[in-house]
């Protein structure tokens, strides 16, 4: 699995004084979120901690899940590691299911002639299509 590393970018993103405010925490709590390895902002080319979009999205789950579950930051590192391992899991199967539909669809039709003297006879697939999961 990879784990997120350092970014640089040149995107525009919010400092950590603006987090902090904004989601009434201590600067303190973003760094050391940052050392743990659960929330890592991208660096400006001066070394500034820059908060984009989606850290802020994850900074919000991580609050959620300490401030509302009272899960410890050991607790969060693992509900996140298997979070992402679950995505990756979720593409993966996205990718299988695109395969055997393909795969299906795509076969030739079966030879009347070759059916009859097969030494098993097998039908047509039969595809019954699930619905999907709400999400």
């Amino acid at each position: 699995m990879a784990k997120r590393g350092r970014k640089t970018r040149s995107k525009a993103g919010y400092m950590i004084s603006a987090v902090a405010e904004m989601y009434n925490i201590h600067p303190q709590t973003l760094r050391l979120y940052e050392r743990e390895g659960i929330l890592l902002p991208s660096r400006s080319n001066g070394n500034t901690r820059l908060y984009t979009q989606s850290d802020l999205e994850r900074l919000e789950f991580i609050l959620k899940l300490a401030r509302d579950l009272g899960v410890n930051i050991a607790g969060i590192h693992i509900i996140l590691n298997m979070r992402e391992r679950m995505s990756e899991m979720e593409k993966e199967m996205q990718a299988f299911v695109e395969f055997v539909q393909k795969e299906i669809f795509e076969r030739p039709p079966v030879d009347a002639e070759r059916m009859r003297t097969a030494l098993m006879r097998v039908g047509q697939p039969h595809i019954v299509r699930s619905r999907p999961t709400g999400k």
